[in-house]
């Protein structure tokens, strides 16, 4: 009996044991914990249309009049030494493969959470794809703005998309924010490399103003962002110990199960005992 009592208190203490590791894993050791940083999806939000920016030409835009049709919005910022250029380049491929014309059937916003970045790095981001996308019509369906902080701020937290600075760069997730012509965020694609079917359904469902969940979600788990390397890993430590905890908890249920059956039996046997 005492036995069986330790190898429950064993099996109790490692389950507590990697649910704590797992919870403090959470947050990256570089990330300031008091602070949100990722992805908290806001699906059916409506942006605010006052929100007021700086196009790639130095003219002052407003997204109620810029977002008119189904829009891709794409969070990055223009000196990022890390994951933003090779959004951007997964972005600039997508449109390349996909069947729905751009400028005509959609448009693309790409902002700059950096509030310290001028409408000049914005305007040389733009010429750059339009001689890499040199097909499509990056000139009228491709929009790069800038804003100040609190513009910025604001959009961050109607998107839900965190960010955190560290020193003079960023630390921030990657996705593509899709929204109807009516600014109501429809659908987030996350990570830097995308479908061409996914992204022409998630449009085609930001033109009827259909929302739908995010189905990658666990790549948000399964991976974090090294800022040494600039670039996304595979998180074993948080997945093998999601795999022990899981595992765990089925053995214990298992276990008690067991106990549980062979209690009753005894006690069955008793009262056989006791009646005869």
């Amino acid at each position: 009996m005492k036995k069986k009592f330790y190898s429950y208190n064993a099996l109790l203490f490692l389950l507590a044991f990697f649910l704590n590791y797992n919870a403090h894993s959470q947050v990256p050791p570089f990330a300031n914990t008091k602070q949100e940083l990722g992805i908290y999806e806001h699906l059916d939000q409506t942006l605010t249309g006052s929100l007021e920016f700086t196009n790639e030409n130095g003219k002052k835009v407003r997204l109620e009049d810029l977002i008119k049709k189904p829009t891709v919005i794409n969070l990055v910022y223009y000196e990022c030494p890390g994951i933003c250029t090779p959004l951007i380049n997964g972005l600039s491929d997508v449109i390349k493969q996909s069947e729905i014309v751009l400028g005509t059937e959609y448009q693309i916003v790409t902002i700059s959470f950096d509030p310290g970045e001028t409408y000049n790095l914005a305007r040389n981001k733009k010429n750059t794809y339009k001689k890499i996308n040199s097909s499509d019509d990056v000139e009228h369906g491709w929009t790069f703005l800038t804003g100040d902080s609190a513009t910025i701020d604001q959009l961050l937290n109607e998107i839900g998309f965190k960010v955190q600075k560290q020193g003079e760069e960023y630390i921030h997730p990657a996705a593509l924010i899709m929204v109807s012509p009516e600014r109501k965020i429809t659908r987030y694609l996350n990570g830097v490399y995308f479908n061409p079917f996914d992204y022409k359904l998630a449009l085609i469902e930001a033109a009827e103003g259909r929302s739908g969940p995010t189905i990658n979600k666990v790549l948000d788990y399964c991976f974090s962002y090294d800022p040494q390397g600039k670039k996304y890993v595979f998180n074993i430590t948080k997945v093998a110990g999601s795999i022990v905890v899981f595992f765990a908890a089925l053995l214990l249920f298992f276990m008690l199960l067991i106990e549980r059956k062979r209690s009753k039996s005894m006690n069955e046997a008793q009262d056989n005992i006791l009646k005869q």
